[in-house]
């Protein structure tokens, strides 16, 4: 086959067998689901839960490292896995038709904001500025989306146990804001919110699950990524298994999981408690719970969102926001106009920029020197 300047193109043939070699078993799985969402066969399963967080086959004909529909043709779990081969350059391209330079580490974009929520009640519900709350409540306002995937507490667990959910109103957004620093693919509501006759949809998500979409969208996967009409993505260094709760926070600082009422991380793990107590736990004692997913993934800065937005930096009522598309400059600058965020220019917060480079570099360097080069460049 050709493109349109006649170039000879390798057709893609590569199926769940070649997924399983190059990203499942090798650690570059980050446990985002874009292959689960995508699979019309229905074949690849998911345990959403302490110590997986990974797709798995679910036929046994060939092994779990093969599958039959692959072998007739069908290609789907690897045009939609965002860690497949030149994941990062089919992204990049798809987005801003070209691919990084080796001084954007943190990815291309095109504002840095400190925004938080002009309206009392989503700023003091979310979490820091309570941006991402505010976006997807003017989405739902505003006919742009007819729902969201995001992540939920568990109505049936105690505690925090983050699980993928649609939230299509503005009370379901605020229920759903907040950080919880444990893994959720959210991408896995995708089916729910399907049934639901949902058709435009926000994505909220991890760096790993928003290059889900753009890949999606320029491996043509097909009709299952067309749904996705906005991408907001969360500054991520890393995410901790649920067990951290019942191991370290119960086991060493008798921190009940079910009355905890925030966390955040802002150098150490701040812990507030229903009682009103405020605790903090030094970051280097909760390694040992870091998600496997999250060894080698090297995007902190969800560099394939149309919003990137996180809490760092010396503003902690203010969200660093990181507008990368002209549809994230289109809904800030709409937004604004109707009154219902606020702004400042980023260089009112440097440590924040600063800070989001340094560790944007410094999860760049987990990727392995074995894997797709292009995801280095930039490293010496």
């Amino acid at each position: 086959m050709t493109d349109t300047s006649g170039a000879t193109t390798q057709r893609w043939r590569f199926q769940w067998k070649e997924l399983y070699d190059e990203v499942i078993t090798t650690g570059l799985c980050t446990g985002c689901a874009g292959c689960v969402i995508a699979c019309p066969h229905d074949v690849i399963g998911y345990k959403h839960e302490p110590g997986a967080y990974k797709p798995f086959h679910l036929e046994a004909e060939l092994g779990e490292g093969d599958c039959g529909h692959g072998q007739n043709g069908c290609t789907s779990c690897t045009r939609a896995c965002p860690r497949f081969r030149d994941w990062e350059t089919a992204a990049d391209e798809h987005l801003f038709g070209r691919t990084r330079h080796p001084d954007e580490m943190s990815g291309i974009y095109r504002d840095i904001l400190l925004v938080r929520a002009a309206d009392d009640a989503v700023y003091q519900n979310g979490q820091d500025g309570g941006l991402v709350s505010a976006i997807l409540i003017w989405c739902l306002d505003n006919d742009i989306i007819d729902g969201a995937l995001v992540s939920m507490l568990d109505g049936d667990a105690a505690g925090w146990k983050a699980v993928p959910g649609v939230a299509t109103t503005r009370n379901e957004v605020l229920a759903a804001s907040g950080s919880r620093y444990t893994y959720s693919a959210n991408t896995i509501a995708y089916d729910q919110a399907r049934e639901r006759g949902l058709e435009s949809l926000a994505l909220v998500g991890m760096s790993c699950q928003t290059s889900v979409a753009p890949v999606m969208w320029h491996r043509k996967v097909g009709k299952v990524s067309k749904p996705i009409k906005l991408n907001i993505g969360l500054l991520c260094s890393k995410s901790f298994d649920d067990a951290l709760f019942d191991e370290l926070f119960w086991t060493k600082y008798r921190l009940a999981k079910d009355d905890i009422v925030k966390m955040n991380i802002k150098g150490v793990f701040q812990v507030w408690m229903r009682n009103g107590d405020y605790h903090e736990i030094p970051l280097k004692e909760c390694h040992a719970w870091t998600r496997d997913g999250c060894n080698h993934c090297p995007d902190f800065a969800a560099e394939h969102a149309d919003i990137s937005t996180g809490g760092i930096g010396n503003e902690t009522d203010w969200t660093l926001t990181i507008v990368r598309t002209d549809l994230g400059r289109a809904i800030i600058d709409a937004m604004l106009t109707d009154g219902v965020i606020e702004t400042r220019p980023g260089d009112d917060d440097p440590a924040a920029v600063a800070l989001m480079r340094r560790l944007a570099k410094k999860s760049r360097e987990r990727w392995p020197e074995w894997a797709q080069e292009e995801v280095r460049v930039g490293i010496s």
